[in-house]
């Protein structure tokens, strides 16, 4: 079978890709929405239409990008909602509270890199953050995706994944040295899971998934970085020539596959540059591809039956 093509490419942006398409009526959530990546797709939404709840950890920050999307924008509809993806009560608040249709879940937050730190379940908080909150919130907004009818999740992953398969025997590290880059690539991994299964489960209520990879973009997601490690990376990226993306063309994927014609009803696909990517046995220059594991149906199904089990045991 063919791979998905769309005629956009790395050096689109995410209102290009959505111009002429009429989001009226439509609802999305964006989490992780107060910076980088968020704040242009959540923009880019807005400006086609859409109401846009912006779902974020810091409230002022995520008020000043929605006054920032109101003065490029004066048509918008956003709102702000508190929400913390490594706290399980917060994200049950935000479903909890949630009525109405909901079109577009795009669970674009995430973390990366960080030091060991734990949450009060003794979850990794990589994996808890990036995976595993979003895992919750999906669930518990389920009923609002169903109502919609032809609603779609965009699960924002990484070349990361790459560093990593899931490793089911010690998800939390408790019996192996902590390396935040394994950590990483394996909460990416899961990223690419979700969407696979999610597709497979729900594609019967007209709910696909799919994952994308916003491309080589520095923005606050580097944060915890080793300074040394963030300068040399740096140094190579531009000795090297590798073009880096803007948070607005790194947009340009979630959009596409939030709301592009081209993917309507389509899903368990890994985007990237606007395209399906090509399933490999490393990731190319840092950047392309996909892993095959990230891609497999019965990691997908093992993954959702720990992920259950997690949550119904915290």
């Amino acid at each position: 079978m063919a791979r998905f093509t769309s005629g956009f490419t790395a050096t689109s942006t995410a209102s290009e890709v959505l111009e002429g398409i009429d989001l009226r009526g439509k609802s999305a959530v964006v989490t992780g929405a107060s910076s980088g990546v968020g704040v242009e797709t959540a923009r880019a939404l807005a400006g086609a239409g859409a109401h846009v709840v912006l779902a974020v950890r810091d409230v002022p920050a995520g008020r000043r990008v929605a006054d920032d999307i109101a003065r490029t924008h004066p048509e918008a509809s956003t709102q702000v909602r508190p929400l913390d993806l490594a706290d399980l009560p917060s994200v049950q608040r935000f479903t909890d509270s949630w009525s109405g249709p909901l079109h577009l879940l795009i669970n674009n937050a995430g973390i990366m890199m960080t030091p060991e730190l734990r949450t009060p379940q003794g979850w990794e908080l990589q994996f808890a953050t990036n995976h595993l909150g979003h895992f919750a919130l999906a669930l518990g907004l389920q009923a609002g995706l169903l109502e919609a009818g032809g609603a779609r999740i965009v699960s924002v992953s990484s070349s990361g994944h790459g560093m990593s398969d899931i490793v089911y025997e010690d998800l939390f590290f408790e019996r192996r040295p902590y390396d935040p880059g394994q950590a990483y690539g394996q909460s990416k991994t899961a990223n690419v899971l979700f969407a696979v299964e999610a597709s497979r489960r729900w594609a019967a209520e007209g709910i696909a998934a799919n994952a994308v990879m916003p491309g080589g973009i520095w923005t606050n997601l580097q944060r915890h970085w080793d300074p040394q490690a963030l300068a040399d990376t740096k140094a190579y990226v531009a000795d090297a020539g590798i073009a880096m993306k803007t948070p607005a063309q790194g947009a340009a994927t979630s959009v596409l596959a939030a709301a592009s014609p081209l993917l309507e009803g389509v899903g368990g696909l890994y985007l990237e540059d606007c395209q399906e990517a090509e399933t490999v046995p490393e990731i190319i220059n840092g950047t392309h591809g996909v892993r095959g594991y990230a891609l497999d149906p019965e990691n997908a199904a093992r993954l959702w039956a720990a992920s259950t089990e997690l949550l119904h045991s915290s």
